[in-house]
């Protein structure tokens, strides 16, 4: 049965404010808007290269859910399955940025309570949204929302794995939302319906408990779960504008193990965003060609490369940027300095 989408993510969708250049947000005067959240993060990258993509979220239905939804449709990915809260407390979530510069390091502040996306549940939508995309895709940051948001995700995954739609998942732990015994306990209650598993080492080593090197730790999860793909990022950060970036990607099915040299020394501009970047690029290899997982992964690591570059959570590019990076890591002879 073909499908209107090729993914369909479900999150919140936050305005991000952030202070010009390198300013501090406790001396600022001033902040540019924009929108983000990890699920339409990784939407966004994968419409950028031409896959059908929509998101699943939640907002108020006032002039700052109007911003969203623009800014939605202005990265390609559709709005059909935004929801608007009509109540007069409804509200956006919103977190500062400010950014980093050694031994500076980058700076969060969240303004997530009471949001409009805890108020989602699956009676918002009727039963032809889960038949509608190839793979459907959330993360550990919606799991921890809230219980309502938590409910309602799982019971989403759920209904999609019962339709026969490929399950993506990204692990995302973040400390401020929930303890790693909570996100255990939530996380590997939804794994037997995961199909591709985003971890990285760190987050399986203090999450998961998980013991031995990262290949060991990336197979047992295919052990104990039936995960088809899992895959693992590995940062390493020279300075907060300078870091290298690579990962390895595990298919259960051929029990093999892929990876490329890494990205090294990026110049970093950027780097919210980033990893749900490389899930974009993952996801577009995989759901662009069946089996072929080295090419998955060098799309992943080259769509990341990219976002660290880009200001803003929301990457913007194409497919042809992306290829010419592609072939200019594998390179080993001279490359030219500007594109014209």
């Amino acid at each position: 049965m073909k499908r209107d989408f090729d993914l369909l993510s479900m999150g919140e969708i936050m305005l991000r404010l952030s202070p010009p250049d390198n300013e501090r947000i406790t001396r600022g005067d001033s902040f540019s808007k924009q929108a983000g959240g990890a699920e339409l993060n990784s939407a966004t990258g994968a419409a950028m290269l031409g896959l059908r993509c929509g998101i699943i979220s939640k907002l108020p239905a006032n002039d700052l859910g109007m911003y969203i939804k623009n800014r939605v449709r202005l990265c390609g990915v559709s709005d059909d399955y935004l929801v608007y809260d009509e109540d007069r407390d409804a509200r956006l979530g919103v977190y500062y940025y400010e950014n980093g510069a050694y031994p500076r390091k980058p700076r969060i502040v969240y303004d997530r309570n009471y949001t409009s996306v805890n108020k989602i549940s699956v009676d918002d939508y009727d039963d032809s949204l889960y038949t509608a995309a190839r793979c459907f895709h959330t993360s550990g940051i919606t799991l921890a929302l809230s219980p309502q948001v938590r409910e309602t995700a799982v019971e989403m995954i759920r209904r999609f794995k019962d339709q026969g739609t490929i399950i993506s998942f990204d692990v995302n732990f973040r400390g401020n939302l929930w303890t790693g015994a909570e996100a255990k306990a939530c996380i590997e209650s939804i794994l037997p319906y995961v199909d591709i598993f985003f971890c990285s080492e760190d987050t399986a080593r203090l999450t998961f408990l998980k013991e031995g090197d990262v290949r060991t730790i990336m197979k047992s999860f295919t052990q104990e779960y039936p995960i088809s793909i899992v895959a693992s990022t590995q940062r390493v950060v020279h300075s907060p504008k300078r870091h290298s970036f690579g990962s390895v990607i595990y298919s259960a099915k051929e029990d093999v193990f892929y990876e490329e040299a890494p990205y090294k020394d990026i110049e970093v501009v950027d780097r919210i965003g980033s990893g749900d970047a490389y899930i974009s690029g993952v996801l577009y290899g995989l759901l662009s060609w069946e089996g072929e997982y080295q090419r998955a992964l060098e799309y992943g690591n080259a769509v990341s490369a990219l976002k660290n570059t880009v200001p803003g959570d929301l990457l913007y590019t194409d497919l042809n940027e992306i290829e010419g990076i592609i072939r200019e890591h594998k390179s080993t002879g001279r490359i030219a300095e500007m594109d014209r």
